[in-house]
């Protein structure tokens, strides 16, 4: 091998210098005499006595090898001797999970059979070795803190997939999950336990007992005489659940807490242990000694300083030791024990990392005197154990290993080579290095110090989660004000902390972006980026495979230290070009969506899918972009699914053959599989033969689609004809010409915002449950304090439990508020609020900028609507109250920018997702709901507000209506009649399941879009027909729907057999009564915005939608207020699901409509509304008389008033509808009581002769053309709306005429 460095000459085994003969005395690098002193201060001897000076023989380099042999030799006689098979143990020396035999049910097994993950209900396995004698342990790497029992068994265990370990005779287990231990039987034992936890389970076959520890701490000796005697021996087995997971340290790594007495069942390399020590010290000493020439004399030189700078004599020295220790540094053991600790050890003395030069001096070494695969074994299994540190270090208040472990990480890879070597290499194929940017959280915050961080704990005192608003805001008492200062600083210690580990993740990824390497070949940043493609891909591409999926606690830090780092990069880059857009103004370029640079794999696009849209808009293409679709390229697309069986088929023969293990390797990294997070390659079953086989689910592999240019392409200057240009190809007419930043920061923003919809979203709502504990703990803990300060002195029993109870939820609080701080600090602090904002103002302006190209904008995959509308939900419901969003920069205008964006595209024909679409309604909805956002609705421009009212006002046919019809409703809440309620008036006394949803906030109209619909409906005459019909179908619809559901429930309620209604069907039932509700408001707010739809005959359909309106409304009146009607008999009985079933929202809703039509309008209005309405044959005055409590007459003589039975009245509700809305309401009655009498009077008897045959409520009063048959006008009107057929002959009829009966003779 050859030197790359000083450029001295010699083999790999052998550096030996080579020498003239005739120069005995002189080495030609110094003088004899001084290398001798050299060379034994080097190497001393064993007991370091220096022979003397006279007798020994002077070292050169010619002797230096034997020199070294013989030191290393001294010990390795006796290690040898003792290195013998140990008594009480018996199997093979190296000690892995019995992936043969040993196994029961489906498991994933590590490539270094010590990693499992369980992929069946309760699979069980067990090591290769056991024991019969003596004290042994072995350790456990918890990775998810599921169902699992870890202990040891005999070999006549015989499990299966209900029974595991501790469920059978002779096999013991601990099971943290449920905090027990299990011998058959079962009793409660140590603590629980939380992902990143180590158990120790430690036998001693001497006493007979097992025991357990957790983080070093014991937990107590769980089993005492367990079985022993002849033919027993005890293995180490575990069970467990689906997509638990777990890795074991036998001994192959040193234990992270030995204990004193037990031995790990896999004995330490101890012969290489002590030469690889030995050569450490030999190196230190060469680092510490040096040599001065000139002077002719060794001095004690700084380690901190040190340089190789090339000198020939240490550097021969270094090959020697480096001919030894090389070798040595590829075994795991040794590098974690020997390595790491020295190279922790560098850092130990504090400062920066750029402050110890040392350890790139030693990396420098490493790559000049180690053979390349040596270096790099020796790098990997330096990251592993890096990695496994740092996720396994328990949590302290200072987080000191957390930083201990990061700083060696950063110093490894601020060395260029060995970074590039990792990232090309290790960290996102070997390791799953996003775990270095995580910072787990604590479940017991004991053992994470945060009591003494913490001493003080508060929570909020002050509740608004009622349905009303609270009339009196209560005081912060100055005791409550001191615990929550005291609290707010224990906050701030704990954030300071925290913060230094974020930083120390931010210069990890600062180094994995760096794009200014010095040396050749491909940059770092790029490097990543291919990777960081993949592991997206990964993440899209496997949905329902969790062993494949980042979870989501790592892709929420992953992406908060993403996001510090890019930002840093971006605004560094418009430092050096001030032309270009600074971090705040970031968008990603329409045109990275439709010219191919970057893949989005199989990821909907708004206008469908990419090869549809490639076909369909391939002249707009061409047109605007200046992309030319090759007609091959379609048809290839068309052809994939037929290629994919063949692509698999090759990428598995592609695959290492270390990979090709039992049942077929699985392509993609384990999530769940630890400590080092790498690849699950053994799929194991019991379960049958063809399972052994490689599924296509589990593990083929699949094709990564993700850009990569050539080397020559990525280096150091990203742009022009150096960079990816490429990537912003087909620049739109639309988009300016002006630089954005460098193209590889678009690529990785594009996968920032991709980042988030993946699983960043979903886990930012989960975390909240935390604070929504908090708030359900202090309630039952107020509700306790003031249920002792009324318990009666006499029932001391009462009064001592609820103080048990008292202490137990001020425990439970003490405990959840200290978790809550680390959570508020991780996860929600002000600065993660602020990426999480920043990211949405990302995805506003993207989908700004794509929304001006046009048909183009079909390509924006989805996620980009997602994300802006998730972002926002976040900022409003998860970082509040903790931070305030109304804070931020720029609040009023994205809340505007965002409404424009909600309103343009609900309706958007380029949008042809129905879940997006779907979505894109909610989150209007939602937004009407708020005050604030509803103002910003208000603030976008006047032609995209009319735009769209008309959108949510075309027919409700053919497209989902119901979240439409509620947009409309929230802007009509507040004004309609009794229509001022937060929660219907019946369940105030009930606790809403979640304060914060939409329906339950406060009213708040907008009469600005209100009057944009009264306009709309007035102007086209097309559009209020076509849609109040459809509102007119639709509540026929849900209203029939519920009186038949009802009746059903009614039936099963009335059977003598105990019966249970289907909860489904409840659900279903209610909601068919809320959208009734719901279209009758909206009908009451179309007759009061525009009441000459229905009044003025004069346009056309008006007559028949009040006469539609009119029956609908009496039948609704009719089925509700009939005395011991069926909707009496339901809403008595209080089902669950049902709550929101009651008289009063229908009735005031119904009231509402009449009250406007025959009270509000002119004279000429209420009079035809009022002969409609008594015209109906369904109408009924008694209904009129139940809204004001005026029972029937017959009703009140067939039964005598009963205390408890109280008739619906609208007088009893005065909280919610106003005198004044009252008195509308006599004077309706007393109106519609006259007119009744008086048209009884003057109506004539109709023959049943002269009754529409159809409907046989009116005359006949119309004649069809041409087959003459005839109906009432109503009847032929209503028909002739959705079909031309006649009723009776089905021929097409031309038209309608005006029939009179002749006069009889």
């Amino acid at each position: 091998m050859t030197s790359r460095g000083a450029g001295t000459a010699f083999s790999r085994r052998n550096y030996r210098l080579s020498i003239e003969s005739e120069k005995p005395k002189v080495t030609g690098i110094v003088n004899s005499k001084l290398l001798n002193d050299y060379l034994h201060r080097i190497f001393p001897s064993a007991d370091g006595i220096q022979p003397a000076a006279a007798y020994r023989k002077p070292l050169t380099f010619q002797n230096l090898q034997e020199h070294l042999d013989k030191l290393l030799a001294e010990d390795s006689g006796a290690e040898d001797s003792r290195d013998q098979v140990l008594e009480g143990r018996l199997g093979p020396s190296t000690v892995v999970l019995d992936h043969t035999s040993g196994f029961e049910g489906l498991l994933l097994v590590d490539d270094d059979l010590l990693g499992v993950i369980g992929h069946s209900n309760f699979g069980s396995i067990r090591a290769t070795t056991c024991v019969y004698k003596g004290k042994w342990i072995y350790e456990v790497l918890i990775s998810s803190q599921g169902l699992m029992q870890i202990g040891w068994c005999t070999l006549n265990c015989r499990f299966n997939q209900e029974e595991g370990v501790g469920d059978t005779p002779d096999s013991y287990a601990y099971d943290g999950n449920r905090v027990r231990k299990w011998n058959v039987t079962t009793t409660n034992y140590g603590k629980s336990w939380a992902a990143g936890d180590i158990v120790s389970c430690l036998i001693d076959l001497d006493e007979g007992t097992i025991a357990f520890c957790l983080n070093g701490v014991s937990l107590g000796t769980a089993f005492n005489n367990i079985t022993r005697g002849a033919g027993m021996a005890y293995f180490p087995a575990i069970s467990l659940s689906f997509k638990e997971s777990v890795a074991f340290n036998f001994g192959s790594r040193p234990l992270r807490y030995p204990v004193e007495g037990y031995r790990p069942l896999q004995d330490p390399p101890s012969v290489d242990l002590v030469k690889a020590h030995k050569l450490l010290g030999y190196l230190k000493n060469v680092i510490h000694i040096g040599i001065e020439v000139l002077e002719g004399k060794l001095v004690e030189k700084d380690t901190s300083t040190w340089q190789l700078q090339g000198e020939p004599t240490v550097l021969i020295t270094l090959a020697h030791i480096f001919n030894h220790f090389a070798p040595l540094m590829c075994k795991v053991y040794l590098v974690e024990d020997v390595l790491m600790n020295f190279l922790l050890s560098i850092l130990e003395r504090g400062g920066s990392v750029e402050a110890h030069p040392l350890i790139q001096q030693l990396l420098d070494l490493m790559w000049l005197l180690m053979e390349d695969y040596e270096v790099h074994e020796c790098l990997k299994q330096l990251l592993m154990s890096l990695l496994r540190a740092y996720r396994f270090s328990p949590i302290i208040p200072d987080l000191g290993l957390q930083i201990h472990y990061l700083r060696l990480t950063i110093a490894v890879l601020k060395h260029e080579k060995s970074r590039k070597y990792l990232l090309n290499n290790v960290l996102f194929d070997v390791l799953r290095s996003v775990v270095f940017f995580y910072i787990k959280s604590p479940l017991r915050v004991e053992e994470a110090g945060l009591q003494e961080l913490i001493p003080t704990t508060w929570w909020p005192n002050r509740f608004t989660k009622e349905g009303k608003e609270s009339k009196e805001v209560k005081e912060e008492s100055a005791e409550e004000r001191l615990r929550r200062r005291a609290y707010d600083r224990g906050c701030q210690r704990l954030k300071k902390r925290i913060e230094v580990v974020e930083e120390l993740q931010v210069q990890i990824l600062k180094l994995l972006l760096n794009n200014k390497d010095r040396g050749g070949g491909e940059a770092s940043r790029y490097i990543f980026l291919n990777k960081f493609r993949k592991f997206l891909q990964e993440n899209a591409s496997n949905r329902g495979n969790l062993t494949v999926l980042c979870p989501p606690e790592y892709m929420v830090c992953f992406l908060h230290r993403l996001i510090s780092t890019l930002r840093c990069y971006w605004d560094g880059h418009k430092a050096k070009a001030p032309a270009a857009l600074s971090s705040e103004e970031a968008y990603v370029p329409p045109q990275l969506f439709y010219n191919g640079k970057v893949d989005y794999f199989d990821l909907q696009r708004l206008g469908g899918l990419l090869s549809h849209l490639k076909k369909t808009l391939k002249d707009d293409l061409a047109l605007k972009a200046n992309i030319l679709i090759d007609p091959a390229e379609l048809q290839a697309v068309t052809m994939d699914d037929l290629d994919e069986d063949e692509e698999s088929a090759t990428s598995t023969a592609q695959r290492p053959v270390a990979a090709l293990a039992i049942g077929g390797a699985l392509a993609r990294p384990s999530w769940l599989s630890s400590p080092t997070l790498g690849r699950a390659n053994r799929f194991l079953s019991t379960a049958a033969v063809s399972l052994m086989n490689p599924r296509r689910s589990l593990g083929t592999l699949e094709k990564m689609k993700a850009r990569t240019l050539s080397v020559e392409q990525r280096t150091e200057d990203d742009k022009g004809s150096h960079g990816n240009e490429g990537l912003l190809l087909g620049r739109p007419p639309e988009e300016p010409e002006q630089s954005i930043t460098e193209n590889s920061l678009l690529e990785i923003l594009d996968g920032i915002v991709m980042m988030y919809n993946l699983s960043v979203h979903q886990q930012l709502g989960k975390m909240v449950g935390v604070s929504d504990d908090v708030n359900e703990y202090a309630l039952a803990l107020k509700d306790t304090e003031e249920k002792i300060s009324r318990c009666p002195k006499k029932r001391r029993d009462i009064y001592e439990e609820l103080v048990k109870s008292q202490k137990v939820f001020s425990e439970k609080l003490n405990h959840l508020s200290r978790r809550l701080a680390w959570i508020n600090v991780t996860i929600y602090s002000k600065e993660k609020m602020q990426d999480i904002y920043w990211l949405l103002r990302v995805c506003i302006r993207t989908i700004e900028h794509g929304d001006r190209t046009g048909s183009l904008f079909a390509f924006m995959p989805e996620f980009y609507l997602s994300v802006a509308m998730n972002s926002y939900s976040a900022l409003k419901n998860y970082f509040s109250p903790v931070h305030c969003m109304e804070e931020l920069p720029g609040y009023e205008e994205t809340l505007t920018r965002l409404a424009a964006i909600l309103a343009k595209h609900f309706a958007d024909s380029r949008i042809v997702g129905t879940d997006i679409r779907d979505s894109l309604m909610q989150a209007l909805a939602s937004y009407v709901c708020y005050p604030h956002s509803l103002r910003a609705v208000e603030r976008i421009p006047e032609e995209q507000r009319i735009s769209m009212m008309r959108n949510l006002l075309a027919p409700y046919e053919q497209r989902p209506w119901a979240q439409t019809n509620w947009i409309l409703v929230r802007l009509w809440r507040g004004c309609g009649f009794g229509y001022r309620y937060t929660r219907l008036p019946h369940l105030l006394k009930t606790k809403p399941e979640d304060a914060n949803l939409p329906s339950l906030q406060k009213p708040c109209p907008s009469t600005l879009l209100q009057q944009h619909m009264a306009d709309l409906l007035r102007s086209d005459c097309d559009m209020a027909p076509s849609f109040l019909n459809s509102v007119l179908n639709q509540l026929n619809w849900a209203f029939s729907e519920f009186i038949g559901m009802i009746q059903e429930i009614q039936q099963a309620a009335e059977r003598l057999e105990r019966n249970f209604v289907d909860s489904r069907q409840l659900k279903v039932c209610a909601t068919c009564f809320d959208l009734s509700v719901s279209l009758l408001r909206v009908l009451e707010m179309t007759v009061t915005l525009a009441p000459e739809i229905f009044l003025d005959w004069s346009r056309p359909s008006s007559e028949l939608l009040l006469r539609r309106l009119a029956q609908l409304l009496n039948q609704v009146l009719n089925r509700v207020t009939a005395e011991r009607n069926l909707f009496d008999r339901v809403v008595n009985l209080r089902l669950p699901g049902l709550e929101s079933v009651d008289h009063y929202p229908i009735l005031v809703a119904v009231t509402g409509i009449l009250v406007r039509l025959l009270m509000d309008t002119d004279f000429q209005g209420a009079k035809r509304a009022t002969a409609v309405l008594l015209a109906d044959p369904c109408f009924q005055l008694r209904s009129i008389q139940y809204l004001l409590g005026h029972a029937e007459p017959s009703a009140l003589a067939a039964t005598p008033p009963s205390a408890d039975k109280r008739h619906f009245s609208l007088h009893t509700y005065t909280d919610y509808i106003s005198l004044e809305e009252l008195a509308k309401v006599e004077r309706m009655l007393s109106h519609l009581s006259e007119e009744s009498k008086q048209a009884a009077a003057s109506i004539l008897p109709t023959s049943e002769e002269d009754l529409c045959p159809i409907c046989y409520a009116h005359p006949i009063s119309a004649i069809f053309r041409p087959c003459s048959h005839k109906s009432c006008k109503a009847c032929i009107n209503q028909h002739l709306m959705n079909n031309k057929d006649c009723f009776f002959c089905k021929a097409t009829i031309t038209g309608v005429d005006d029939f009179t009966k002749p006069a009889s003779s």
